[in-house]
C-alpha cells in the first residue's frame, strides 16, 4: 500500500550553500546525509516534524536536470507488493522493485506520463 511522501528532488547546483539556504533560511533539519560518490551526497532536509522531505540532489549528477520536474516519492512498505497490486490495475511500472544499498525502489506512471516513486527505505 502506497503511503506518505517519502521525498522530493530539488536539484541545486552547490549542495553546500542549498543545506545552508534550508537550514538557517528557512529552518529546516538535515535529516540525512549519504556519499553518492566524489563530490556528491545524497541529502534529505525538512522542516521540523514534517515527514517529507526535500532532497538536495547536484544538478551535475543530472545532465538533463532542466527538463526534469520535482521527482516525488512515497514512503511504502512492500515494493514488490505494491507494484504487482498497481501492474494489475493497468499502472505502467517503469523501473521494477530494484534492490538498493538503502532499500527498494521503483517508479510508475501516471495517466499523463509524470513518473513517481516507490520507496522502502524508513521514514527519517
Amino acid at each position: 500500500m502506497i503511503g506518505p511522501i517519502k521525498t522530493v528532488g530539488i536539484y541545486v547546483q552547490d549542495q553546500e550553500r542549498a543545506v545552508e539556504f534550508y537550514t538557517q533560511k528557512l529552518g529546516f533539519e538535515v535529516r540525512r546525509t549519504l556519499s553518492m560518490g566524489p563530490g556528491a551526497s545524497w541529502i534529505e532536509v525538512a522542516p521540523p516534524g514534517a515527514q517529507t522531505c526535500f532532497v538536495l540532489y547536484p544538478k551535475a549528477m543530472m545532465p538533463d536536470w532542466e527538463q526534469l520536474k520535482p521527482s516525488v516519492v512515497f514512503h511504502c512498505s512492500d515494493v514488490e507488493a505494491t507494484c504487482q497490486h498497481l501492474e494489475s490495475l493497468g499502472v505502467q511500472i517503469t523501473m521494477k522493485p530494484t534492490p538498493m544499498a538503502w532499500g527498494t525502489f521503483a517508479k510508475f506512471l501516471d495517466i499523463d506520463g509524470n513518473e513517481f516513486g516507490l520507496t522502502s527505505q524508513n521514514l527519517a
